[in-house]
């Protein structure tokens, strides 16, 4: 990559006093760590200004409607000019964000002040001490209950969540209830009476199964939807050899072919596609079936020819838990201005906006039975009922490990028929132990 290319290559970096402050000895970077965690341990008081500080947040790149994170950051800065906050924008892929943060904060002068995590992201941040516990002042009252679990870690709560997310099922409105499956991916008579509502359609449904996290969060639905399992976190054990787990992918991987005349239950081109592209095959009238976020509603509803014809309900089966979740980054020089900074972000009028008016699902309760919300993304009880039955990926310090691994094995198995290898618990089992032997 060249430094054109790279994204952040303009951006400007801290004040010659804050680099310098990273190569002082060991002792004084102890000292420093220290003291910001105890900031945020202990109620934080009021911290001391020598001028304007910058809060830097590395962020995914904003897919709100409008920019709406971008707005509230413009709202934050009017009103505290003494700690003005800059969004950092990172890559679209989550495999990339991770490595990106990663490299951030290992890196000699890291600059971040909030990182803007995956929820499943917590465990392997706090762990590598990357972030700081946040002060067991914190208020969490008014939290959906399943995002704010995914913000904690060995007892301790080390984020808030900005915006979570469930998977949908989006429907084009040609299709009648009687139509819609029971179960996915959908069986033959099933696409045999897509097929006859929308006319053109080249598959019944489409979900990402290119090879990034979307291919993690698909094949655990499908596994889920079978009544598998891939592990088990009660016992520490990989169970993804089990019958119904297998049983599960094979059905996945016969589903990207046509049955006796009937078109392919699921797309075929489904194994490159993501999110982004899983939507606009979905809009171009390809498929009557997609699975997405509910980011996606918005998005498709945006633009100069918006789409209205469709509708959405819950999964079938149990959806992925997805979102965000804001956290005080261990590089920061002022923790306490980096918390009331999340606090705003992740406050009840925030998630308002962020929902009604970019799209994004929102973290508070409120949100879900406000009148303004609801006039704006009606769909907002439907996405309370999937979020009220999402599963959280499974908790490890080395999630990108295991999910790149899950990644592959999936992959071998649906270019193979759906057969799994014989080492896919031993891979997996070395991935959560943190091993690439």
């Amino acid at each position: 990559m060249t430094e054109n290319d790279n994204p952040r290559s303009w951006w400007p970096r801290r004040s010659p006093w804050r680099s310098l402050a990273w190569f002082t000895s060991g002792v004084l970077i102890m000292v420093a760590a220290t003291s910001a965690r105890e900031l945020l341990d202990d109620p934080p008081g009021p911290a001391a200004q020598t001028g304007p500080a910058e809060l830097v947040i590395y962020s995914g790149v904003d897919e709100s409607t409008g920019g709406q994170r971008q707005k509230l950051i413009e709202e934050w800065n009017g009103l505290h000019p003494d700690t003005p906050a800059r969004l950092v924008s990172l890559s679209r892929s989550a495999d990339a964000q991770h490595s990106e943060m990663r490299a951030t904060a290992q890196s000699d002068t890291p600059d971040a002040d909030i990182y803007n995590l995956d929820t499943t992201w917590t465990a392997a941040f706090a762990s590598a001490g990357f972030i700081l516990p946040l002060a067991p002042t914190t208020d969490t009252n008014g939290f959906l209950a399943a995002p704010l679990e995914t913000c904690k870690f060995g007892g301790k709560l080390w984020a808030l969540p900005f915006n979570t997310d469930a998977g949908l099922l989006y429907y084009r409105t040609e299709v009648p209830a009687s139509a819609l499956p029971s179960a996915l991916p959908p069986s033959a008579n099933d696409v045999r009476a897509l097929s006859g509502a929308v006319r053109g359609i080249e598959a019944g449904f489409v979900t990402p199964l290119d090879s990034y996290e979307g291919l993690t969060v698909s094949a655990l639905e499908a596994i889920w939807a079978e009544g598998g399992e891939v592990y088990d976190a009660k016992n520490d054990l990989v169970v993804i050899d089990s019958q119904r787990t297998r049983a599960a992918l094979r059905k996945l991987a016969q589903s990207m072919q046509p049955v006796d005349g009937v078109a392919p239950a699921v797309h075929p081109q489904a194994l490159r596609l993501r999110e982004d592209t899983s939507r606009e095959t979905f809009r171009a009238g390809k498929v009557a079936l997609m699975r997405n976020w509910p980011v996606a509603y918005s998005q498709l509803r945006a633009g100069d020819q918006p789409m209205t014809d469709f509708g959405v309900r819950t999964l079938p089966g149990p959806s992925v838990l997805g979102g965000q979740n804001l956290a005080v980054a261990s590089s920061t020089d002022n923790p306490a201005a980096a918390q009331q900074l999340i606090a705003f972000l992740t406050s009840e009028d925030s998630e308002l906006r962020l929902f009604r008016d970019g799209g994004l699902a929102a973290t508070r309760t409120a949100a879900y039975t406000n009148p303004s919300v609801l006039s704006r993304q009606p769909y907002a009880p439907i996405l309370k009922q999937a979020l009220d039955n999402a599963r959280p990926r499974p908790e490890t310090t080395h999630y990108e490990l295991f999910s790149s691994t899950f990644q592959e094995i999936v992959a071998q198995t649906l270019s193979n028929g759906g057969t799994l290898p014989d080492d896919a618990v031993a891979r997996l089992t070395k991935a959560l132990q943190g091993r690439l032997d």
